[in-house]
C-alpha cells in the first residue's frame, strides 16, 4: 500500500456519510452507571463560538441538498444525487434549542456482542442549559442503526416522540432524535440530569457517500466503524454517533457545514466529565487483546473459562474510572491483534501484517531520539499503533491512537508518519492547538532534520492554499478563528505548524524546545520551577527578552487574517571593496505583521536578514552584500501568505510571478 503523509494528517477530519419509534419502559441487559444527583443546579451558560463556513470549493456541481432546520432535506439535484429517506415524523425541535444543550457529563454502562454487532447501553446525561431563554424540551440524539428504549428524570419514566432527521454526522445519514419535554422549563444556566437506555446494530454501513455518487469501494474505506469480533471501531460524532448528543443536522456537500458541526462538538465536549464502563461478549476461545477508549489503552479483564462450551460467550471488561474529555469525539476500538512494543510505542496487529510491523518499528527507533530532543526523554504516555482490517482503509487518529493498515511503505513517508504521531504521546491534550499544531510541525521537522528542507515547506505549502481560503479578507468582515476556539483542522493543525515554525526562527531551536517541555509540564501538573509562568506566550518569553507580542496578537489570540507581501522596489548601490547595500522596499497589504527572512543574491554570495513588516505597512531594509546584487527574494516558504509564501525579483528584469514553495525532489 502506498501511504503518503497528506493523506495521514487528513484522516482526523475527513468524512468520506427509520422510522418513528415510541419509547418504551423496558430495561436492557445493561449494568447500572453510580447515580450522581439528579436535582438541577445553576451553573455560567456556555457561549458558543460563532465562526463563518470556509467557502465552497469551486468546481462543477454534482449534486446538492440542503437541510431545513430540522434535518429533513428540502432540496436534491444533480446526476449523482439519491433520494433521501422520508423520516416518518418530523421533528419540531429548532437548531436553537438543538445549539442550547451543553452536555456536561457522560457516564455510560456499554454492553457489546461482538458476533451479533450489537450494543446496549445505559447513559446518565447531564445537561446545562447554555443558551439565554430557558428550556421546555431537550432533543438528544443518537445514530439510525439505534434505538431509543428507556428516558428517565429522576427516577420517572418519560415518554418522548422520536423522529428520524438526516444528518451525515452519522454514517447511516440519518439520527434518532428523541424531545424530552421538562415538566418545568430549564433556566439558562441550570443543569439537569437525564437516565436513558438505547441499543441497536452497527454494521459497516457507506449509506451517506454512497448517496451522494462517491464510488462504493472508496465509501466502504473511508466508512469502516463496525461492531465484529475481530475489530470494533466507533470513531464517534461524525462516523458513528454511538453515546447522545445533541447536534445541528448536517449534510456533506454542504460546504463545510459538516466539519465544522464536527469541530464546534468536540470543542464544546473539552472539559466534560467521562466514564465509561465495558463489557465485551466475544466467541468463546477468541478473546480480544487491546480496548481503547478516546484515544486511551485500557485495561481488560477477560473471563472465558476452558469448561465453557463453544456456544457460551467469554466476557471482556474494561472501566475508565472518572476521566475528562479534551477537544475530542469519544471513540471505542476492541480488536484481537498481537502486541508489538517499540520505543515509546506498542503496535498492535493482525496475523497478516507481522512481517510489515518490524519496519515501523525500526523507523520508530530512528525518529525516537529527534522527539526526545524536542520534547523530552519521557513521554506522558505511549503511542498505540492499531492496526485496521483492510490495507486501503482510510487512517484516523485521536490522541495517543493511530488507528492504520500497517503495511510496507517506504521508510521517509513511515519516519513523517510517526513523528506525527508519536509527538501525541507527549504533548499534553490542551491547549489542543498547541498539541496537533506540535504533531504537525514534529512531521515536518523531520524531513529537515534529514536536510529535505524543500520538502518540509512543500508539506506546509500544501495546506497553505486551504488556509488561505478559510481566513476571512479582513477582521472587519469576519472573526475568523483564534486558536484557542478553532473548530478546523487547517486553523490548528496547518496554521497552528506554520507558527510553530515562525517561532522557530524568532527565538531558535533550543529556546521553542524549552517553551514546549515547560507547557507540557504545567499542564500536566508536572514538578516544575515554581517560578515558571505557565502560559505558552510567557514560557517562550522566559527563554529570552525578544518581543513576540505581536505574533500573538495577530497569530494566536485573535485571527486577522494572513499577511498578503510584494517586493515593490530595489534599488543596489555600490559601496567599496566589491560591496553593495541594496534597499528592498516591501509592502504588506494584510491585516496580519509577520517577520519574515529576505535575501539578497549575488553571483557569488547572498545575505538574509529577517525584517519586520507590519499590518498594512511597508518597510525598506538595507541589506549588504558581496559582489552586485542579481536576485532578491522575499519569504522562504515558512510564513503562510495569502497569494503565495515566495517571492522573487531578478534585477534589471520585470519581476517573476509569485511561486509557491518548492517542490519535494
Amino acid at each position: 500500500m502506498k501511504l503518503s503523509l497528506a493523506r495521514t494528517l487528513a484522516f482526523a477530519f475527513s468524512a468520506a456519510i427509520l422510522a418513528s419509534i415510541p419509547v418504551k419502559a423496558q430495561t436492557p441487559s445493561v449494568p447500572s452507571p453510580s447515580s450522581p444527583n439528579p436535582d438541577q443546579q445553576q451553573s455560567t451558560p456556555d457561549q458558543p463560538a460563532q465562526n463563518p463556513p470556509a467557502p465552497k470549493p469551486a468546481g462543477k456541481v454534482l449534486f446538492e441538498r440542503s437541510l431545513d432546520a430540522n434535518g429533513n432535506t428540502v432540496n436534491t439535484t444533480g446526476p449523482a444525487a439519491k433520494p433521501a429517506a422520508q423520516p416518518a415524523e418530523t421533528s419540531t425541535v429548532a437548531d436553537a434549542d438543538r445549539k442550547a444543550i451543553a452536555i456536561t457529563s457522560l457516564d455510560l454502562d456499554v454492553r457489546l456482542n461482538t458476533p451479533a454487532q450489537q450494543l446496549a447501553a445505559r447513559a446518565l446525561v447531564t445537561v446545562r442549559n447554555a443558551g439565554t431563554s430557558p428550556l421546555t424540551h431537550i432533543p438528544l440524539q443518537i445514530s439510525s442503526s439505534l434505538n431509543w428504549e428507556r428516558i428517565r428524570i429522576a427516577s420517572r419514566d418519560l415518554s418522548a416522540p422520536v423522529a428520524t432527521i438526516n444528518s451525515d454526522s452519522d454514517h447511516t445519514g440519518q439520527l434518532h432524535e428523541a424531545v424530552v419535554s421538562l415538566a418545568q422549563p430549564l433556566a439558562p444556566g441550570a443543569t439537569i440530569q437525564l437516565d436513558v437506555t438505547y441499543s441497536g446494530t452497527i454494521a459497516a454501513t457507506a449509506r451517506r457517500l454512497l448517496s451522494v455518487g462517491t464510488p462504493e469501494e472508496s465509501a466502504a474505506h473511508s466508512d469502516w466503524d463496525e461492531i465484529s469480533p475481530e475489530f470494533t471501531g466507533l470513531r464517534g460524532f461524525g462516523n458513528v454517533v454511538w453515546y447522545p448528543v445533541s447536534s445541528t443536522p448536517v449534510i456533506i456537500g454542504d460546504g463545510a457545514r459538516l466539519f465544522d458541526e464536527i469541530g464546534n462538538q468536540k470543542l464544546h465536549a473539552a472539559g466534560t466529565a467521562f466514564r465509561l464502563r465495558l463489557t465485551v461478549e466475544f466467541p468463546h476461545g477468541h478473546p480480544p487483546t487491546i480496548a481503547v477508549i478516546n484515544g486511551h489503552a485500557v485495561s481488560l479483564k477477560i473471563s472465558d473459562p476452558q469448561s465453557l462450551g463453544e456456544d457460551v460467550p467469554g466476557i471482556a471488561t474494561a472501566d475508565t474510572g472518572p476521566s475528562t474529555l479534551a477537544f475530542e469525539s469519544p471513540s471505542l476500538f476492541v480488536a484481537t491483534r498481537t502486541a508489538h512494543p517499540g520505543p515509546h510505542l506498542t503496535a498492535y496487529t493482525a496475523p497478516e501484517d507481522e512481517s510489515a510491523v518490524k519496519e515501523w518499528l525500526a523507523v520508530a527507533t530512528n525518529v525516537a531520539p529527534m522527539i526526545e530532543r524536542w520534547l523530552g526523554p519521557d513521554p506522558r504516555t505511549q503511542l498505540t499503533v492499531l492496526d485496521l482490517p483492510d490495507p486501503d482503509d482510510l487512517p484516523w487518529e485521536s490522541g495517543p491512537l493511530l488507528a492504520i493498515p500497517v503495511r510496507d511503505a517506504p521508510s521517509d513517508q513511515l519516519a513523517a508518519i510517526l513523528s506525527h504521531a508519536l509527538t501525541h504521546a507527549w504533548m499534553a491534550p490542551e491547549p489542543y492547538w498547541l498539541n496537533e499544531g506540535t504533531a504537525n510541525f514534529m512531521g515536518t521537522l523531520w524531513d529537515d532534520h534529514q536536510h529535505h528542507r524543500d520538502r518540509a515547506l512543500a508539506t506546509l505549502e500544501a495546506g497553505r492554499q486551504a488556509l488561505a481560503l478559510a481566513e476571512p479578507p479582513s477582521p472587519g468582515e469576519g472573526a475568523g478563528q483564534p486558536l484557542a476556539a478553532a473548530i478546523s483542522p487547517v486553523y490548528y493543525r496547518t496554521k497552528a505548524a506554520y507558527i510553530l515554525w515562525m517561532l522557530r526562527d524568532l527565538v531558535g531551536d533550543d529556546a521553542l524546545a524549552a517553551a514546549l517541555r515547560a507547557s507540557n509540564a504545567a499542564e500536566s501538573g508536572k514538578p516544575a520551577n515554581a517560578e515558571m509562568p505557565s502560559s505558552f506566550q510567557a514560557l517562550l518569553k522566559a527563554q529570552g527578552p525578544r518581543n513576540l507580542n505581536w505574533l500573538f496578537a495577530d497569530w494566536i489570540d485573535a485571527d486577522h487574517g494572513l499577511p498578503d507581501l510584494t517586493i515593490d522596489r530595489v534599488f543596489p548601490n555600490a559601496v567599496q571593496s566589491g560591496n553593495w547595500l541594496t534597499s528592498v522596499t516591501i509592502s504588506n497589504a494584510g491585516y496580519a505583521a509577520a517577520q519574515v527572512p529576505v535575501t539578497v543574491r549575488s553571483a557569488t554570495n547572498n545575505t538574509t536578514e529577517r525584517v519586520f513588516v507590519p499590518a498594512h505597512g511597508t518597510v525598506t531594509p538595507r541589506i549588504l552584500v558581496q559582489g552586485k546584487p542579481i536576485e532578491v527574494q522575499l519569504n522562504d516558504g515558512t510564513v503562510p501568505e495569502t497569494q503565495a509564501s515566495v517571492h522573487v525579483m531578478h534585477l534589471d528584469q520585470k519581476p517573476e510571478p509569485d511561486l509557491p514553495a518548492p517542490a519535494p525532489k
